[in-house]
C-alpha cells in the first residue's frame, strides 16, 4: 500500500518533541494548495491544523499558505474596482459594541474605498460584521460582482470570505468542532484579497503580531497598519493601552501615536485619511484614524 500523498506534511509536524520541525514555506504551499484542491482527507485535515496549533505556525509557513490562496483569490476578484483600504473582520464582538463598523463607514463616506471580508460565524456567543452590517443599512455582497456595486454605491463593501476562497471558509468552521482556533484564522486575516495597497489587521495575542510582521515581510506585503485589538477586530481597546506597528518596505515603526507616525509621510493613502478622518470623533476620539478602533 502506497501512503497517502498528504501523509508527510502531518509526519514532518507531529513526530513528536525532537523530531518533529516546522513546514518550509515551500512544502506550506503544497500543503495548503492540496487542501485547496480537496485532496485532503477530513481526518488529516484536523491533525495537520491542530499541530500547527500547538507547535505555532512560522511567518515561512504562513507565507507558504498565502501564496496557494492569494491567487485564487485574485482571480475570483479580477473584476473588482481598485479598492484602497483592505479591513479583514473574522473575529467577531463578544463584550464591547462593534464600533469598528462606524469607523469603517466614517472612511467610505470621506472617499476611501473600502473592503471588509470576513468568514461565517465559527465562535460561539459573538456577533460578525455580516450579521451587522443590515442594521446600519449595508448590505452583504453575495458575488464579487455585487460588491462592486455596493463599492460604487456606497464606497464600501462586505464580501464573505466564501465568494473568493470558499475551501478556507469551511476551514473556519472547523473551530465549533474542535474547540480552538487553527492558523486559517490568521491566514485569513492576511489574505488581502483585493490587493489594496493599504492594509489592517489586528490581533488579540501579543505573540502574533511577530508572526505577521514577518509573513508581511516574506510575501513583499509593503503597506500594513497592524495593533492588538479588542477581541481581534479592528478596534483598539478601550480598557487597554495599544500600540500600533506600521510596515513599509520591511521598516517596521513601534509604538506609534498617530496615524502620521504609523503610515510614513511620503505614503499618499495615509496622509489623505489623516487629513480626512483625524479631526472626526466618534465614542470619545476613540474611532479616528489616529487610534483605530
Amino acid at each position: 500500500m502506497t501512503e497517502h500523498a498528504f501523509a508527510p506534511f502531518v509526519r514532518t509536524l507531529g513526530r513528536g518533541k525532537r523530531a518533529r520541525r516546522s513546514l518550509t514555506r515551500e512544502e506550506a504551499r503544497e500543503a495548503m494548495q492540496a487542501i485547496l484542491d480537496g485532496q485532503v482527507e477530513d481526518i488529516q485535515l484536523g491533525a495537520f491544523l491542530m499541530l500547527l496549533r500547538v507547535k505555532e505556525e512560522t511567518p515561512e509557513e504562513l507565507a507558504g499558505f498565502l501564496d496557494a490562496c492569494r491567487p485564487v483569490c485574485y482571480q475570483a476578484l479580477e473584476t473588482l474596482p481598485d479598492v484602497q483600504l483592505d479591513w479583514p473582520s473574522y473575529a467577531g464582538k463578544k463584550k464591547h459594541h462593534p464600533w469598528y463598523l462606524l469607523a469603517a463607514l466614517l472612511l467610505a463616506n470621506q472617499g476611501i474605498r473600502t473592503l471588509l471580508h470576513g468568514g461565517p460565524a465559527h465562535t460561539p456567543n459573538r456577533v460578525y460584521s455580516d450579521q451587522l452590517l443590515p442594521q446600519l443599512g449595508l448590505p452583504v455582497a453575495g458575488s464579487p460582482q455585487e460588491a462592486a456595486a455596493h463599492l460604487d454605491q456606497h464606497g464600501l463593501a462586505y464580501l464573505p470570505l466564501e465568494t473568493f476562497c470558499a475551501p478556507l471558509s469551511r476551514l473556519l468552521t472547523l473551530r465549533y468542532f474542535l474547540g480552538l482556533r487553527s492558523p486559517i484564522n490568521t491566514l485569513a486575516r492576511s489574505l488581502n484579497p483585493s490587493r489594496a495597497p493599504l492594509s489592517m489587521q489586528s490581533v488579540f495575542h501579543p505573540a502574533y503580531i511577530e508572526l505577521h510582521q514577518g509573513a508581511a515581510d516574506l510575501a513583499g506585503d509593503q503597506d500594513l497598519l497592524l495593533f492588538k485589538g479588542e477581541g481581534g477586530e479592528l478596534e483598539i481597546r478601550p480598557d487597554a493601552r495599544t500600540q500600533i506597528t506600521g510596515i513599509r518596505h520591511g521598516e517596521h515603526l513601534e509604538g506609534a501615536a498617530v496615524l502620521d507616525n504609523v503610515m510614513p509621510r511620503q505614503s499618499p493613502l495615509a496622509s489623505r485619511m489623516h487629513k480626512r478622518c483625524g479631526r472626526y470623533g466618534v465614542a470619545s476620539r476613540a474611532m479616528t484614524m489616529a487610534k483605530m478602533q
